[in-house]
């Protein structure tokens, strides 16, 4: 049965709270410590002891440091997470920690494992990043949800002076997250959860159907006035239900427009501009069919499958940017099955899949990140993707297949 994890950033959302909020829902403090210490860190002691904040009882970890080493290259970090002996743990470790050091790399103009991380380059950021990653693979926790994120307004201090809330690199972090104004003051997500939430591909969308079977509550540094500084977690299995029954009630089918046009005098160039303009326009899809045109000449088709109250604005695109006299537009019929979204590791970095009913794919622009930044073979990446992509299909129909038979830091 596949474990789900859903997040609840009540107040915000900080390494130490989510760390604290997993142990709390039953994660063994020894696992993590255990992951902790394969990483050659040295100095530390981590503490998650119960808490009680209006009136609320939860957990607080607190890292405690015997040395003087407050920040690091983000080199050594990354280094130093990839020793954890459990591989998905390091993955997903050296992934988080990737992310912090591009974005600081880009702020900064410098290569990322060269960017010196002061804030983030304390015991801290590894404890708690590494004690995380090694929380949701002792609690076997297969997939990631998360609640809007609230963020708050006006201004954190760091070692480059103050600077607006969110910081710059929690912003660049948080791109293509779900968040939500609030009205606490200071940094309510930090740069730290931050990463973990994209290391883990936490999806924003709905949670699934699961029976709960554990809540935690991790408890932050700071103290509000009216309410209890928390994050909470809930664990639970997801609902094991008939695949066909499942794909029966959540199909879609509705109405879409079609528009096409002929074009024989537009490059390739502003064709393949065209397409992506579409796309970032509002179209669902938009493709290219070759085709022989009158006395004989070689031609395109671009079409665009659109929204039908989108298809004035897209048809209007398609006459500005192609020069064409006429767009034809027809109604389909289209029937979209159910899809989920999750993520794999690849050489330390994330890879989003989709799984439909009948097949699983990895993302292509995630496999082209991956290329370019280790050097492999755009195809390699997508191969060993996909590769898990299998195993984790065929797992599951084995558990499933069993169980018929068994049946019948920061501061926040």
């Amino acid at each position: 049965m596949s474990r789900v994890c859903v997040i609840s950033p009540f107040t915000g959302l900080a390494g130490d709270m989510l760390l604290a909020a997993l142990v709390d829902a039953g994660a063994p403090l020894d696992a993590i410590r255990a992951a902790v210490a394969d990483t050659g860190l040295t100095g530390w002691d981590l503490a998650v002891d119960p808490v009680l904040t209006h009136g609320l009882t939860g957990r607080r970890a607190v890292v405690s440091v015997s040395d003087d080493a407050t920040s690091r290259k983000a080199g050594e970090l990354i280094a130093m997470a990839g020793r954890v002996r459990d591989r998905a743990v390091a993955d997903t470790a050296v992934a988080a920690l990737r992310a912090i050091a591009e974005v600081e790399g880009r702020l900064h103009g410098e290569e990322p494992d060269q960017v010196h991380l002061h804030e983030l380059g304390g015991h801290d950021t590894l404890v708690d990043i590494v004690g995380v990653a090694a929380a949701l693979r002792a609690l076997d926790v297969r997939a990631v949800h998360c609640e809007a994120l609230p963020i708050g307004a006006g201004s954190v201090r760091t070692a480059h002076g103050v600077l607006p809330c969110p910081a710059p690199a929690t912003s660049a972090l948080l791109r293509g997250a779900r968040v939500v104004g609030t009205t606490l003051s200071g940094e309510t997500v930090t740069p730290t959860a931050a990463a973990l939430l994209l290391a883990i591909g936490a999806d924003y969308g709905l949670a699934p159907e699961m029976r709960l079977t554990a809540t935690g509550y991790g408890v932050g540094t700071r103290t509000l006035p009216d309410r209890p500084n928390v994050a909470v977690v809930r664990l639970g299995d997801r609902v094991a239900a008939d695949r066909e029954a499942v794909e029966r009630e959540t199909v879609d089918v509705r109405d879409l427009v079609v528009l096409e046009t002929n074009l024989d005098d537009v490059t390739g160039e502003v064709l393949g501009y065209v397409v992506a303009l579409l796309l970032d326009s509002g179209a669902l899809d938009s493709w290219i069919t070759p085709a022989t045109m009158k006395k004989g000449r070689p031609g395109h088709v671009l079409h665009a499958l659109v929204e039908p109250e989108a298809a004035d604005g897209i048809e209007r695109r398609m006459l500005v940017e192609t020069g064409t006299l006429g767009v034809r537009r027809a109604t389909v019929r289209r029937t979209a099955l159910p899809r989920t979204a999750d993520t794999v590791h690849v050489r330390g970095m994330p890879v989003r899949r989709k799984h439909g009913p009948h097949h699983g794919k990895p993302e292509y622009d995630d496999a082209v990140t991956v290329a370019r930044r280790t050097g492999l073979p755009l195809r390699a990446v997508l191969a060993e993707a996909a590769e898990k992509t299998a195993a984790d299909s065929t797992s599951a129909d084995s558990t499933s297949a069993d169980s018929t038979a068994a049946d019948s830091p920061e501061e926040h």
